[in-house]
Order: structure tokens, then sequence, then C-alpha cells
């Protein structure tokens, strides 16, 4: 493996505040230096002047479909739409055909992931099948590597064998993920319920739905001292009731994503309503004379599970993320061909893709309105989510001696998001045809370039 060297770029580090122009020399695997004029013969330079270096982004919410899925995306093609995003780890959730229950399944995707362009890590199911009526073998996934248990896709309804679950997780050091919905108050829902959905005739959705299952967590991680971590949260009340819980040092998490801090329920009306009301300021600021995206009332690119909700709801993301409430950001990339989501609303499978616009969103929502410096963001991006799943090699962080695992990228490049142009099987993309601001123009793994703009 030949040295890379990294020249004269903004090297930030959040985990340990480091923050200035610097080089960064890489060699086997391992970041070799930091600092300013470096020398390295025989290493490949890379100019990256004007542009930022930090440690490789991790996405902790992925849906590869492999096994049984793979028609949708695999392990391969969704490792190359997390490089083409900047991303050098992703995890993958375990609600595949089979579901990840069991120590084979783990270490059949770890098998297929060693050819990925990027680090596979793998949950682990919390119940058989995730059909959430008996417990998974918790400590056989523990062995075979899994980084988290979760049913995500799906909720354990049943509180006592939740309870059992996190007494279990606890035992083997794993932190839950969970798939905050309350089935008995969703029921078939298909949209937030609200004003949009008695408008358009949607069967509704409401905000309860998760955050009773949210209130639910917080009382079994304060009971069983285990970690649980709350996914895709989407709603005002769930913040509120997270916010309140961290206050007092309850071992609970939460992560938002991309779509739920961008887009509001708005959106299934059209994009002339959703321009007019709830995106006109995005509009005005990112889009100025130029034409914007259009698309039809009840678009299936834009059903999602948790679905988008108020403009309330998505103003209070954006705070929880602003204010440490929400430590983490992640896509929930979840492919689905044009055969399944061509179909009347109801019937179309909930998810969308995301994980080649995670980062230049995260930018415009946060960094570029001065809601977050760039050490504030990268952080729910790289140390925090390391933090949470507890990589013991360095991953999160930009220090010698670390893995070598590098983002680079640029928070003033401009692009315009594409369907086709995609590494994914699938087209679900929503933000087709938006202009975005800020790219990954090199994504390295263990010192290898696996990404190059």
């Amino acid at each position: 493996m030949s040295d890379l060297l990294l020249v004269g770029g903004r090297v930030i580090d959040p985990a340990s505040g480091y923050d200035q122009t610097a080089d960064v020399l890489l060699r086997d695997g391992r970041v070799a230096a930091i600092g300013t004029a470096l020398l390295a013969e025989n290493a490949e330079r890379i100019d990256v002047t004007g542009k930022v270096v930090c440690p490789g982004l991790i996405d902790l919410h992925v849906h590869f479909r492999e096994p049984g899925q793979t028609k949708k995306e695999d392990i391969l093609s969704g490792a190359q739409c997390a490089a083409r995003g900047g991303f050098t780890t992703v995890v993958c959730m375990p609600n595949t055909a089979p579901s990840i229950d069991n120590a084979g399944t783990v270490a059949l995707i770890q098998e297929r992931a060693r050819a990925a362009a990027v680090r596979v890590e793998i949950t682990g199911a919390l119940t058989k099948g995730i059909a959430g009526e008996e417990l998974a073998p918790i400590g056989s996934l523990a062995k075979a590597g899994v980084v988290a248990l979760t049913d995500d896709g799906k909720c354990i309804q049943n509180n006592e064998l939740m309870r059992r679950a996190c007494e279990y997780a606890l035992m083997f050091g794993l932190p839950i993920m969970d798939h905050c919905q309350d089935y008995g108050l969703v029921t078939d829902g298909v949209m937030h319920e609200g004003y949009y959905s008695a408008v358009l005739g949607l069967r509704g959705w409401p905000s309860a739905g998760e955050e009773m299952i949210v209130a639910r967590n917080i009382l079994l991680a304060e009971q069983t001292g285990t970690h649980i971590h709350c996914q895709h949260l989407s709603s005002a009340g769930s913040v509120r009731l997270l916010r309140e819980a961290k206050s007092r040092g309850v071992p609970i998490s939460g992560e938002g994503c991309a779509h739920h801090f961008t887009l509001s329920d708005a959106c299934l009306a059209g994009s002339e309503e959703f321009w007019k009301a709830d995106g006109a300021e995005w509009a005005k600021r990112h889009f100025g004379d130029r034409p914007l995206p259009t698309w039809p009332a009840y678009h299936t690119h834009f059903k999602m599970n948790p679905p988008l909700r108020s403009a309330a709801d998505v103003a209070a993301i954006r705070d929880g993320i602003a204010d440490g409430t929400l430590e983490i950001i992640s896509s929930d990339h979840a492919p689905h061909t044009e055969t399944e989501k061509d179909v009347e609303f109801d019937y179309a499978p909930f998810g969308i893709v995301g994980l080649e616009v995670e980062l230049a969103l995260s930018l415009m929502n946060f960094y570029q309105n001065g809601r977050l410096t760039l050490p504030q963001l990268l952080a729910k991006l790289t140390c925090n989510p390391a933090k949470l799943l507890r990589f013991a090699d360095g991953r999160g962080e930009l220090k010698v001696g670390g893995v070598a695992d590098v983002t680079v990228f640029d928070p003033d490049a401009e692009w315009t998001s594409r369907r086709e142009e995609t590494a994914s099987k699938s087209r679900n993309n929503p933000f087709h045809g938006w202009v975005m601001k800020g790219k990954a123009s090199h994504t390295i793994v263990g010192g290898k370039v696996v990404w190059k703009a």
C-alpha cells in the first residue's frame, strides 16, 4: 500500500477539537502524521486546498437488502452509494430475508462485505424473524460480531419482552436501536395525521404512535441501565421527551434523518404546495431564480416510515439536532425498485435512498445557515456514532496512529441531485432536481481512495 499525503486542507477532528489548515499523511492503513509542510518521499500527493479533511463519515442506519432482496440493493452497490456520499462505515439493519437473527446469517454478510468499498457493520435482530415474539440468540449474535441489536422495520410491542431484551443486551455490552412505532396508534396509517392527510384523504399516522414508544424506551433505559437509541425520530414530542430524559442522565439517545429535517408532509400535496408553504425559505435560500423541482401530489417517493411530518415537527427535529438532543444524523437509506413504488400511494412500500445526499442536506440545514459549526455538525456524523457503537479501532476520530478512514469534501461545491446519477440499484430519491451544496471529493478507507469525484 503506497503512502498518501493530503496537502493543505482544513483538518477537523471533532473528537479532539483539532481544527486548522494542515497536511495529513496516511501510511499502512493508519494516520502517520498530521502537521504543516509534511514531507514524504514516494507518497501520492493529493492537493485538498479549500476542502475539509475529517474522520471518515459513519452512517449507523442503512438497509442494503442482502440477503433476499438484492434486486433493490446489495452489499456492494450500497457500499458504492456510501463511498460516493463520503461515508467510510455503514451499519446494516437486520430486516432482510431471512432476517439477521442468527450467527450464520451474520457470517454470510461479513463474507460478502469483504469485497465492499467501505466498512460494513451488522446489527442483529432482537427477536427471531423480527416478529417481536421470542428473543433472538443475543449471545450468539454478540459473539458473531454484531455492533448493536434492533428489530428495525418493526418494533417490539410487548413491553415485558423489550425489558428482557434490554437486560440481555446489557449483559453482552451491546446498545439497542429501536424503531419507535406503537401499532395500536399507527394502525394502517400511510402519512402524518394532520391537515394534509385530511385534504388528501389518506389514512393518518399520528405523532403519538412514535412518542408512545419513545416514552416506553426512556422508562426501560432508566430501569435497566441499557443504552437505547431511538432511530429516525420525526416528531416534536419525541424530541421533547428525549431532551428531558437526557437532562436526568438516562442512557437514551436519538437520531435525525436528512429527509425529516428537510421535507414536510406538504410534499404529498405536490411540489407547488410545498414550495409555497413549508419549502419557501429553502427555495429562496438555495434556488434563487433557478427553476424549482416539480412533482405531483401523492408521489410515492415521499412515502417513508416514519412519515414526513408537519412544519412544526421539522423545526423541532432541526432544533433537537442543533442543541444536541439528537446527537447523530443518519440516512435510513431504504432502496425500493421503481416497479414497487409505481403503484397507488396506499400500496407503495415505505422508504427512500439517502446516502448520496445526506452530507449536503446536513451542511445546508445546519452549517450554511450558521446553526452549527463544521466541527459540531461533523461530530454527529463521526465520533458520536462511533461512541454509541463502541468502535475500538479509532474510527470516528482523526489522530496519529488511528485507522486511516478519511473523508475529504468541499462544503461549497454545488451540484444537482438526479435519480439516474447514483450507484444504487434503486431510484426512489425524493430530492431529484434539487440543487445541493457540499460534496465529497475523496473517500478513503484504510488509506485507500475508494471514491474520487
